[in-house]
């Protein structure tokens, strides 16, 4: 018997990717395959879809994630499969698993139990070479920028005013702050530099955002990459660099088509992180799954303060998608968490301690309602050890913020155990749920959380105050001037994409549940001009995150067979 996410996975009979095509109507000559049950969908192909109706869009979000983690990917699944199992045209849209967590925290991000995208393996490693291709095109305007000063920089080029980072698909510490080009006059000239982690680059951004290969070469050649001393910015295309970027990026672009264990179809494309980044996968693959499905199930990152927030004000914002309705994803576990409770103590039963930490859910579930629009349900993520006594005041928590809540059981069951919830979903995006506060209505009804026209302060403030529950925000001198910078520069109408823990309302990862009256800290401002929006970091959080005490890479291994072991 199967007990670990990838023995499941192992144990799989998948379809040849081919079988999966063909029930979209995809023909295989619109296919470029990797292998026997993973492919990319043509950019023609997906180009000529754009003059069918859109179906249904379902946006997967979650409580304010906990250590003992919450199951979005894997509630994602298991949807997608439920909506198939009850007769619905259904895909899961996902983003792609970065390898810095795979090999740090989490050893694998393609769902579990009996809800996972196959081949679970290749998909956590490597896939298609997606975030090799980012990679590369990163560092290849890296190398011309360093280039370009050492043969003269004609362009007058501040060596202190160079913006651009290089990037790595691996967490390490040691890389963030960098000296570069010592060694001599023939390395170039000395100057201070850095890595990120390839999900929290510009060109990761860029590529989820992008609406089509032109669209991208414009938004790469709009990367603002240096200043001059005169501090008249640098550009990706003043350096000539953008149609190199856009090569390398050719392939990448088109969606990864795979399945689930029950054959769903799933794209699965682009990765940025919801904490410092925009968190949605590409908007290509979200808008083609729409075209080639009634129902679609995408994934926002972390709880929806980050992800949810950022998928509504950037990418529905600049995109024009529109999520029908929003599933909230919460466990018992989160919620005694939030109440309190040590992650040791998680099993044992305490309603009291999950009746405090639903505050947590009831703001979640507020700001969807009543700030952006959006009909809601909560998804239990039930577990074995949840009592009967906790799932019920779970459930009554919900329904008494005017929600309804289902208990699923995917991980365990696969897609039979979330019929309830894909019932639930169906219901809310064809009738106006008599939940809906005045004013509201299902799809179509999307509002932002600040108007485009609001300052680049006002649009922060807004988040932090609306969302978060912050009392206020304050920033240095230093980076007050920058963003009036920004705002005088033009920049003023960008949504703000914020960088922050996501272990928490506040900036304060140790502080759960739902504060209030806490002050949101801007430590840096990065302007993000070929994706179009203004990145503002606040607290402690990394765009090149560290390795944990004890990293998942450690269990991670081949045997002698060629099987991957230790990916859960």
């Amino acid at each position: 018997m199967a007990t670990s996410n990838i023995e499941i996975a192992q144990r799989a009979d998948l379809w040849p990717i081919t079988r999966i095509a063909e029930g979209l109507g995809i023909p295989d000559e619109e296919l470029v395959p990797y292998g026997r049950h993973k492919a990319k969908v043509s950019l023609s192909y997906l180009r000529a879809l754009q003059g069918r109706p859109r179906g249904r869009l379902v946006l997967m979000t979650a409580v304010s994630p906990t250590p003992a983690g919450e199951g979005k990917t894997t509630t994602t699944v298991g949807l997608g499969d439920a909506l198939s199992r009850i007769g619905k045209r259904a895909m899961i849209c996902l983003r792609e698993p970065a390898l810095g967590p795979v090999f740090g925290m989490k050893g694998g991000a393609a769902g579990g139990g009996y809800a996972q995208v196959v081949p679970m393996e290749d998909i956590n490693l490597h896939f298609t070479g997606d975030f090799a291709a980012i990679a590369v095109a990163t560092n290849l305007l890296a190398a011309l920028i360093d280039n370009h000063i050492h043969h003269g920089n004609e362009l007058g080029i501040d060596v202190r005013r160079v913006t651009w980072r290089r990037v790595l698909d691996v967490n390490d510490r040691a890389l963030r702050d960098t000296v570069i080009g010592l060694g001599g006059p023939a390395n170039g000239y000395p100057r201070e530099g850095g890595f990120d982690i390839v999900v929290a680059s510009e060109v990761m951004a860029i590529f989820c955002l992008a609406t089509s290969l032109a669209d991208l070469k414009e938004r790469l050649g709009e990367i603002v990459v240096a200043y001059t001393r005169d501090r008249m910015p640098i550009r990706a295309r003043d350096l000539h660099a953008h149609g190199a970027m856009a090569a390398v990026l050719r392939d990448a672009l088109a969606p990864n088509l795979v399945q689930t264990l029950e054959h769903t179809p799933a794209f699965v494309h682009g990765g940025p992180f919801a904490n410092i980044a925009h968190g949605c996968n590409s908007y290509l693959a979200t808008d083609s799954a729409l075209r080639l499905a009634d129902y679609v199930v995408t994934e926002a990152g972390f709880g929806a303060d980050l992800g949810a927030e950022k998928f509504i004000d950037i990418l529905c914002r600049t995109t024009g998608l529109r999520p029908d309705v929003a599933v909230v994803v919460a466990t018992v576990r989160a919620m005694k968490y939030h109440g309190g409770v040590a992650v040791a103590d998680l099993p044992r039963e305490d309603v009291g301690a999950l009746q405090r930490g639903t505050a947590n859910l009831v703001r979640h579930l507020t700001t969807l309602r009543e700030t952006w629009g959006l009909p809601a349900v909560v998804a239990i993520n039930h577990r074995a050890e949840d009592t009967d006594a906790e799932v019920a005041a779970l459930v009554a928590a919900s329904e008494a913020a005017g929600v309804p809540a289902v208990v699923a059981r995917h991980f365990a069951e696969g897609g039979a155990g979330a019929e309830d919830l894909a019932r639930e979903v169906v219901r809310l995006c064809t009738e106006p749920p008599a939940t809906l506060r005045q004013g509201q209505e299902p799809g179509g009804g999307l509002r932002f959380t600040y108007p485009d026209d609001a300052t680049l302060w006002e649009k922060i403030t807004a988040i932090a105050t609306r969302i978060y529950g912050a009392s206020e925000v304050t920033a240095s001198t230093v980076v007050r001037a920058q963003i009036r910078r920004l705002q005088d520069e033009g920049y003023g109408t960008y949504p703000v994409c914020v960088a922050k823990t996501q272990y928490s309302f506040s900036t304060d990862p140790k502080l759960r549940g739902a504060p209030t009256g806490h002050v949101v800290d801007i430590r840096e401002v990065r302007l993000a001009a070929g994706a179009r929006f203004i990145v503002m970091i606040c607290g402690d959080i990394m765009t090149m995150p560290g390795l944990p005490a004890v990293p998942a890479a450690n269990s991670i291994d081949v045997d002698e067979d060629g099987r991957i072991v230790g990916l859960f």
